[in-house]
């Protein structure tokens, strides 16, 4: 991220498919263009729903990571 972005976090942590993606839409909806959602997840259909969210929703998936058990999805409305 080249400037000072506003992130904010979502803990989807526990949470099964559809439950994160459905927070994030609803957490997205609600958020200034521009700001980054960290979304914090488990789950581990979220790797493929999360990109699939970002596409059909016009969202741009910044990055993708793990730590430990936890992914880690940057998503900029």
């Amino acid at each position: 991220m080249e400037r000072e972005d506003t992130i904010e976090i979502l803990d989807a942590l526990g949470l099964r498919c559809p439950l994160p993606v459905l927070k994030a839409r609803k957490r997205l909806k609600g958020m200034a263009e521009g700001t980054v959602l960290r979304i914090e997840a488990d789950d581990p259909a979220a790797i493929i729903d999360v990109p699939h969210f970002c596409a059909e929703q016009g969202h741009t998936l910044i990055d993708q990571s793990r730590e430990g058990e936890t992914l880690i999805f940057l998503v900029r409305k």
